[in-house]
């Protein structure tokens, strides 16, 4: 005799768009507030690491390398800066900034001069090498982690969503065409690009992506939960 087993898929949680005060209603912030700040801290010490494996910045920090060329500023006050300026795009997009927003725009920048000002570059490639991996894998895991404690996107990638948006085009090409154009900036500046940004424009995006289920938190939203009940894509964004 036969017996018919019921196979079940564990939840799996969903990102959700949350005002600011909807992201605190929404629970679980002994978990959320701490996963938040860790996430833009390595965020920030995963760009220090790629700045002194000296092989390459992910996009936005060869403009930003660019940038303090001509500025005296640091690369972390430039990264505030950039994220402000950034901020201002978003009122014609009419993008709403959450918790994480804010918090993204200054505290990457802290965290990378900070790291900076405790690490060297190597004289060994093999060093500048390990550098530059461990830049890269870093970065992704600290994306998975901010993005996945519900707060809301960093100041870039709501640029990114504005945009597409705005002008119906998908996320894919709109990133596209603003980490190019961003690259192209930063080049023209003297800004320091090389197998680095290659990698991370190639690698983060997977990284993410496999990251993320590990590290979202399901909120109670309306009295419901925003799992799912299917191993399917938990609705990331790029």
């Amino acid at each position: 005799m036969a017996h018919h087993v019921e196979v079940t898929t564990p939840a799996v949680p969903v990102l959700v768009d949350l005002s600011p005060l909807a992201q605190l209603r929404a629970g679980r912030l002994v978990r959320r507030l701490p996963q938040l700040l860790i996430g833009l801290w390595l965020y920030g010490t995963s760009l220090a690491l790629m700045v002194r494996g000296d092989l390459g910045l992910a996009p936005w920090d060869v403009l930003h390398s660019g940038l303090i060329r001509h500025v005296p500023v640091s690369l972390g006050q430039m990264v505030v800066i950039a994220s402000l300026v950034v901020l201002l795009l978003w009122i014609p997009l009419r993008e709403k900034p959450g918790i994480g927003t804010v918090a993204n725009a200054f505290l990457v920048g802290i965290s990378a001069d900070v790291t900076l000002a405790v690490l060297d570059r190597p004289d060994q490639m093999a060093a500048r090498i390990a550098l530059m991996l461990a830049g890269v894998f870093l970065n992704g895991v600290a994306t998975a982690l901010y993005i996945g404690s519900q707060f809301g996107r960093g100041p870039r990638d709501g640029l990114m969503t504005g945009l597409a948006r705005r002008t119906g085009w998908r996320l894919a090409p709109v990133r596209t065409a603003i980490e190019v154009s961003v690259v192209l900036l930063g080049v023209v500046l003297g800004g320091t690009l090389g197998v680095g940004t290659l990698l991370y424009a190639f690698a983060l995006g997977p990284l993410t992506q496999w990251m993320l289920p590990v590290f979202v938190v399901p909120l109670v939203v309306g009295g419901e939960s925003t799992s799912r009940g299917s191993a399917a894509d938990p609705g990331v964004g790029e």
